[in-house]
Protein backbone atom coordinates (compact mmCIF):
# COMPACT_ATOMS: atom_id res chain seq x y z
CA UNK A 1 0.00 0.00 0.00
CA UNK A 2 1.44 3.37 -0.99
CA UNK A 3 2.16 5.78 1.86
CA UNK A 4 0.15 8.86 1.75
CA UNK A 5 2.63 11.85 3.18
CA UNK A 6 0.55 14.59 4.77
CA UNK A 7 1.97 18.25 4.65
CA UNK A 8 1.92 20.26 7.68
CA UNK A 9 -1.50 22.22 8.48
CA UNK A 10 -1.29 25.60 7.48
CA UNK A 11 -2.52 28.26 10.82
CA UNK A 12 -4.95 30.24 9.69
CA UNK A 13 -4.70 34.02 10.40
CA UNK A 14 -5.97 34.95 13.82
CA UNK A 15 -9.61 36.49 13.38
CA UNK A 16 -9.53 40.44 13.90
CA UNK A 17 -6.18 40.44 14.52
CA UNK A 18 -4.68 43.22 11.52
CA UNK A 19 -7.41 45.53 12.39
CA UNK A 20 -6.80 45.00 15.96
CA UNK A 21 -2.73 45.73 15.55
CA UNK A 22 -3.26 48.58 13.50
CA UNK A 23 -5.27 50.13 15.68
CA UNK A 24 -3.36 49.64 18.90
CA UNK A 25 0.02 50.34 17.52
CA UNK A 26 -0.97 53.34 15.33
CA UNK A 27 2.27 55.32 13.75
CA UNK A 28 4.65 52.31 14.99
CA UNK A 29 3.12 50.53 12.39
CA UNK A 30 4.88 50.83 9.00
CA UNK A 31 3.15 48.00 6.87
CA UNK A 32 0.91 44.92 7.71
CA UNK A 33 0.15 42.09 5.23
CA UNK A 34 -0.90 38.30 5.21
CA UNK A 35 2.61 36.22 3.10
CA UNK A 36 2.79 32.71 2.94
CA UNK A 37 -0.20 32.49 5.77
CA UNK A 38 1.59 34.46 8.03
CA UNK A 39 1.18 37.96 9.40
CA UNK A 40 4.50 40.62 8.59
CA UNK A 41 4.81 43.86 10.26
CA UNK A 42 6.93 46.17 9.80
CA UNK A 43 7.62 49.11 12.24
CA UNK A 44 9.34 51.80 13.15
CA UNK A 45 13.31 51.19 14.03
CA UNK A 46 13.08 52.96 17.55
CA UNK A 47 9.87 51.68 18.58
CA UNK A 48 11.16 47.93 18.14
CA UNK A 49 11.03 47.41 21.91
CA UNK A 50 7.65 49.32 22.41
CA UNK A 51 5.61 47.21 19.82
CA UNK A 52 7.31 43.91 20.74
CA UNK A 53 6.82 44.44 24.02
CA UNK A 54 3.14 45.11 23.47
CA UNK A 55 2.75 42.22 21.15
CA UNK A 56 4.36 40.23 24.64
CA UNK A 57 2.02 41.58 26.66
CA UNK A 58 -1.24 42.58 25.14
CA UNK A 59 -1.55 40.15 22.33
CA UNK A 60 -0.24 37.02 24.14
CA UNK A 61 2.48 36.53 21.94
CA UNK A 62 5.12 35.39 24.49
CA UNK A 63 7.72 33.67 23.09
CA UNK A 64 10.49 35.14 20.57
CA UNK A 65 11.83 32.27 18.30
CA UNK A 66 14.43 33.55 16.11
CA UNK A 67 15.79 37.27 14.91
CA UNK A 68 16.97 36.91 11.74
CA UNK A 69 18.91 39.50 10.05
CA UNK A 70 18.54 40.01 5.60
CA UNK A 71 20.85 41.97 3.42
CA UNK A 72 19.22 44.43 0.27
CA UNK A 73 22.44 46.08 -0.87
CA UNK A 74 20.39 48.60 -3.30
CA UNK A 75 18.95 50.03 -0.18
CA UNK A 76 20.21 52.81 1.55
CA UNK A 77 18.45 51.21 4.79
CA UNK A 78 20.16 47.45 3.41
CA UNK A 79 19.39 45.68 6.46
CA UNK A 80 16.18 43.74 7.70
CA UNK A 81 15.77 42.39 11.31
CA UNK A 82 13.63 40.18 11.72
CA UNK A 83 11.50 38.65 14.57
CA UNK A 84 9.86 36.09 14.42
CA UNK A 85 7.05 35.64 17.37
CA UNK A 86 5.22 32.28 18.64
CA UNK A 87 1.82 33.39 20.98
CA UNK A 88 1.40 29.19 22.48
CA UNK A 89 -2.08 30.60 23.39
CA UNK A 90 -3.57 30.89 19.57
CA UNK A 91 -1.18 29.01 18.30
CA UNK A 92 -0.13 31.48 15.82
CA UNK A 93 3.57 32.96 14.65
CA UNK A 94 3.77 36.93 13.79
CA UNK A 95 7.22 37.94 11.93
CA UNK A 96 8.33 41.98 12.79
CA UNK A 97 11.04 43.51 10.47
CA UNK A 98 12.87 46.78 10.90
CA UNK A 99 15.23 48.31 8.58
CA UNK A 100 18.32 49.54 9.62
CA UNK A 101 21.70 51.01 7.79
CA UNK A 102 25.16 49.96 8.45
CA UNK A 103 25.45 53.35 11.29
CA UNK A 104 21.94 52.91 12.23
CA UNK A 105 21.91 50.73 15.74
CA UNK A 106 18.50 48.68 16.26
CA UNK A 107 17.34 49.22 20.01
CA UNK A 108 17.89 45.66 22.18
CA UNK A 109 15.33 43.80 23.08
CA UNK A 110 17.00 41.64 25.73
CA UNK A 111 14.82 44.06 27.93
CA UNK A 112 11.94 41.74 27.17
CA UNK A 113 13.65 38.03 26.46
CA UNK A 114 16.83 36.96 27.48
CA UNK A 115 17.96 34.79 24.45
CA UNK A 116 17.38 38.10 22.24
CA UNK A 117 21.52 38.19 23.60
CA UNK A 118 22.51 35.15 21.66
CA UNK A 119 20.28 36.40 18.40
CA UNK A 120 21.16 40.14 18.38
CA UNK A 121 25.05 38.59 18.73
CA UNK A 122 24.05 36.24 15.71
CA UNK A 123 22.92 38.75 13.77
CA UNK A 124 26.11 41.71 14.17
CA UNK A 125 28.46 39.09 13.82
CA UNK A 126 27.34 37.91 10.06
CA UNK A 127 25.14 41.41 8.75
CA UNK A 128 27.27 43.56 11.27
CA UNK A 129 24.28 45.57 12.70
CA UNK A 130 24.14 47.01 15.91
CA UNK A 131 21.97 46.65 18.83
CA UNK A 132 22.04 49.67 21.05
CA UNK A 133 22.45 49.18 24.87
CA UNK A 134 23.05 44.81 24.13
CA UNK A 135 25.96 44.94 27.23
CA UNK A 136 27.29 41.85 25.43
CA UNK A 137 27.48 42.54 21.61
CA UNK A 138 30.23 40.50 20.55
CA UNK A 139 31.06 37.29 17.82
CA UNK A 140 29.56 34.02 18.12
CA UNK A 141 29.97 32.00 15.49
CA UNK A 142 32.75 33.58 13.69
CA UNK A 143 36.25 33.58 15.33
CA UNK A 144 37.21 36.47 17.41
CA UNK A 145 39.98 37.95 14.61
CA UNK A 146 37.93 37.48 11.68
CA UNK A 147 37.79 40.59 9.28
CA UNK A 148 33.93 41.10 8.23
CA UNK A 149 30.38 40.12 8.27
CA UNK A 150 30.02 36.99 6.07
CA UNK A 151 25.92 37.02 5.14
CA UNK A 152 26.74 40.04 3.68
CA UNK A 153 25.85 39.93 -0.27
CA UNK A 154 29.55 42.02 -0.87
CA UNK A 155 31.28 39.64 1.12
CA UNK A 156 33.61 37.59 -0.99
CA UNK A 157 33.25 34.26 -1.01
CA UNK A 158 37.01 33.95 -0.04
CA UNK A 159 36.83 35.91 3.30
CA UNK A 160 39.50 38.40 3.57
CA UNK A 161 42.06 36.18 6.33
CA UNK A 162 42.86 32.34 6.57
CA UNK A 163 43.65 30.61 9.41
CA UNK A 164 46.59 28.18 10.15
CA UNK A 165 48.96 26.99 13.12
CA UNK A 166 52.21 28.41 12.47
CA UNK A 167 54.62 25.51 12.96
CA UNK A 168 57.54 28.25 13.16
CA UNK A 169 55.95 30.31 15.59
CA UNK A 170 54.20 27.56 17.34
CA UNK A 171 50.81 29.02 17.72
CA UNK A 172 47.39 30.12 15.56
CA UNK A 173 48.28 32.97 13.20
CA UNK A 174 46.06 34.92 10.81
CA UNK A 175 47.06 35.63 7.31
CA UNK A 176 45.82 37.35 4.16
CA UNK A 177 43.55 34.84 1.66
CA UNK A 178 45.85 33.41 -0.28
CA UNK A 179 44.89 30.89 -3.48
CA UNK A 180 47.48 28.49 -4.96
CA UNK A 181 46.85 27.36 -8.18
CA UNK A 182 50.50 24.99 -7.83
CA UNK A 183 48.24 21.49 -8.62
CA UNK A 184 45.96 22.48 -11.33
CA UNK A 185 46.38 23.30 -15.06
CA UNK A 186 43.98 25.33 -17.14
CA UNK A 187 44.27 25.66 -20.78
CA UNK A 188 40.33 26.81 -20.91
CA UNK A 189 39.53 24.47 -23.79
CA UNK A 190 36.58 22.67 -22.05
CA UNK A 191 34.20 23.62 -19.09
CA UNK A 192 34.51 20.24 -18.33
CA UNK A 193 37.73 19.23 -18.08
CA UNK A 194 38.88 15.90 -16.85
CA UNK A 195 35.07 14.00 -17.60
CA UNK A 196 35.07 10.85 -18.70
CA UNK A 197 32.03 11.68 -21.23
CA UNK A 198 31.62 13.82 -24.03
CA UNK A 199 29.70 17.24 -23.23
CA UNK A 200 29.51 20.33 -25.28
CA UNK A 201 31.85 22.43 -25.04
CA UNK A 202 34.70 19.09 -25.69
CA UNK A 203 34.75 19.54 -29.36
CA UNK A 204 36.70 22.33 -28.94
CA UNK A 205 39.69 20.38 -27.32
CA UNK A 206 39.13 17.58 -29.70
CA UNK A 207 39.38 19.97 -32.50
CA UNK A 208 43.01 21.26 -30.94
CA UNK A 209 44.34 17.81 -30.41
CA UNK A 210 44.01 16.92 -34.02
Amino acid sequence: MAQVLHAAPRIAPVDGLADALTKALGVNLLALKQEHFETVLTVERDSIETVLRQLRDEFEYQQLMEIAGVDYPARAERFEVVYMLLSVTKNHRLLVKVRAAETTPVPTVTTLWPNAGWLEREVFDLYGVVFADNTDLRRILTDYGFEGHPFRKDFPLTGYVELRYSEEEKRVVYEPVELPQDLRQFDFMSPWEGAQYVLPGDEKAEGEAK
